[in-house]
């Protein structure tokens, strides 16, 4: 019983979403892509970055690919298709350094454009 009661009274860590992620960004990656690992590597970038507080993660493919429990060659193909899509950038300081990946929010406007006016 007591092993319940300090379960219970461990703090379980959570992620914060934009609510697009889930009712868009899912059923299109998912279910129009046909990309669901693309959906995975996604999230697990969101939490590296925006969940942490910082704009770019620095991460090996073999760390993401232990994150979502995909193979390395499944990763790279998210990772392609997240490219493709402008769903994440990514910059690396030559061929063999680790990339680091910033996560686009593409359906957010930037706050540097103008408001748009009826014309």
């Amino acid at each position: 019983m007591a092993a319940v009661a300090s379960h219970t009274a461990m703090s379980i860590p959570s992620i914060s979403l934009d609510s697009y992620v889930v009712d868009s960004l899912l059923p299109d990656l998912v279910g129009h892509d046909r990309q669901p690992s693309a959906f995975l590597v996604y999230l697990v970038l969101w939490r590296l970055t925006h969940d942490a507080g910082t704009p770019t993660a620095r991460v090996a493919l073999r760390d993401i690919a232990e994150a979502t429990g995909l193979s390395k060659r499944s990763v790279q193909s998210a990772l392609s298709w997240l490219v493709t899509r402008k769903l994440i950038a990514v910059a690396r300081a030559s061929i063999t350094a680790i990339p680091v990946y910033t996560v686009m929010r593409p359906w957010r406007r930037s706050s540097r454009e103008e408001p748009r006016t009826a014309r």
